[in-house]
């Protein structure tokens, strides 16, 4: 699917997704990732069933006002001892399909909101 690319030029839009994939800006990406307006990179996350702590501690110094977690094709729940750092700093956690993720990520972030999506692979 294809998506309308917001006016928020210099920020990290979702231009696209399909089935294990995401496309930022027009550029096709892969596996697990960390998005902020500003950055795009790897999360060291193997799959869903190997999420820890120290996974999401690791969004800590992006300083998000919200995390928003892809969980994938389908919407799955981690714990929420795995994101118990997050809660602990009052950042807001919210969990969708990754497709779902793409778009809310997009909204947030053009209402000028500090939004992270971390993503797992499939």
């Amino acid at each position: 699917m294809k998506l309308h690319q917001a006016q928020l030029s210099g920020h990290n839009l979702f231009t696209g997704y399909g089935e294990g994939f995401v496309e930022i800006n027009q550029q096709r990406h892969e596996g697990a990732l960390i998005i902020t307006g500003e950055t795009v990179q790897p999360w060291q996350v193997g799959s869903f069933a190997e999420l820890t702590p120290e996974n999401f501690a690791a969004l800590l110094p992006f300083s998000p006002e919200v995390v928003l977690f892809g969980s994938g094709s389908k919407q799955r729940f981690p714990h929420p001892r795995l994101y118990a750092a997050l809660s602990a700093q009052h950042i807001g956690v919210e969990v969708m399909d990754t497709q779902a993720a793409c778009r809310t990520y997009n909204i947030l972030l053009s209402e000028g909101r500090r939004v992270l999506l971390a993503v797992v692979g499939e």
